[in-house]
């Protein structure tokens, strides 16, 4: 029979204080090139708060640099808003957007690529794949109490790009060298295969329950879904983990070095 679906528990919902320095002073946002993380946007308040919590974690480790959320669409502050705002604090060759979307996809090639085009800024590309990713994955699925070895679905919210499923794969990859354990792409929505699908195949293949890693960056709709595949274990988003964190850090250092011409990092 198999187990009741374990669910993890996610972390975004930490300190939402403001940061602040040594002397206990709250860190102002008023020098330094600007961070513009931009995610895609939800309804959901507990996307929102997500987001604005691992910027808060990029905060920290971005010193010197302001840190600040942007949406596609759903919530506020609109990147084209918040796009006028960062460059006129800090100038086109003071911004950095950074996607937080986890592969490739019309969101990264034409909204956000788009906007950075037509303002004249510099866009990092999408966080995924990476192997900085792979702890947050692996933290995640622990969460839920999935025994090692445990085949593994990486559900990724899917997009008609097929460069996307060809990042997820990748993703996948590197997470089945780290668990030492099977990993199979799948997609929420657009590709194929569909979440539930690949569960069924991987657990009659394996003969084993099945965990689902949520490839997802923040809590919603897609997120809701992973608990109707059959999966026996499914992860929480990936959130604000300090290693998402990293990378997001990472691709905007990587972004403004190519920027300022300045390659030595």
């Amino acid at each position: 029979m198999r187990p009741q679906t374990q669910r993890g528990q996610g972390q975004w919902a930490l300190d939402q204080r403001e940061p602040r320095n040594v002397a206990g002073q709250p860190v102002p946002d008023r020098d330094g090139p600007v961070l513009l993380a931009v995610a895609h946007g939800s309804r959901d308040p507990a996307a929102q708060q997500c987001v604005h919590a691992l910027t808060k974690r990029v905060r920290w480790l971005a010193r010197g640099t302001r840190v600040r959320a942007a949406f596609v669409s759903h919530a506020r502050p609109l990147l084209a808003d918040a796009l006028v705002q960062a460059v006129a604090d800090a100038g086109t060759d003071g911004v950095v957007l950074v996607p937080l979307l986890l592969s490739t996809g019309y969101h990264l090639s034409v909204d956000i690529g788009n906007a950075a085009l037509q303002a004249g800024v510099a866009a990092a590309g999408p966080l995924g794949p990476s192997p900085g990713l792979v702890p947050a994955l692996a933290d995640r699925l622990a969460e839920t109490g999935a025994p090692p070895g445990t085949p593994v679905v990486l559900a990724a919210a899917g997009s008609s790009d097929p460069r996307a499923a060809t990042d997820t794969a990748q993703q996948a990859a590197l997470l089945a060298a780290h668990l030492r354990a099977p990993v199979v792409p799948a997609f929420a929505t657009a590709a194929k295969p569909s979440v539930t699908e690949a569960v069924a195949a991987l657990a009659a293949r394996t003969g084993h329950p099945v965990a689902v890693a949520s490839y997802l960056l923040a809590p919603g709709l897609f997120q809701d879904r992973l608990h109707e595949t059959g999966a026996a274990w499914v992860s929480a988003p990936l959130g604000d983990h300090p290693a998402v964190a990293a990378v997001v850090a990472g691709r905007f250092h990587g972004a403004g070095s190519l920027l300022t011409g300045d390659t030595a990092a």
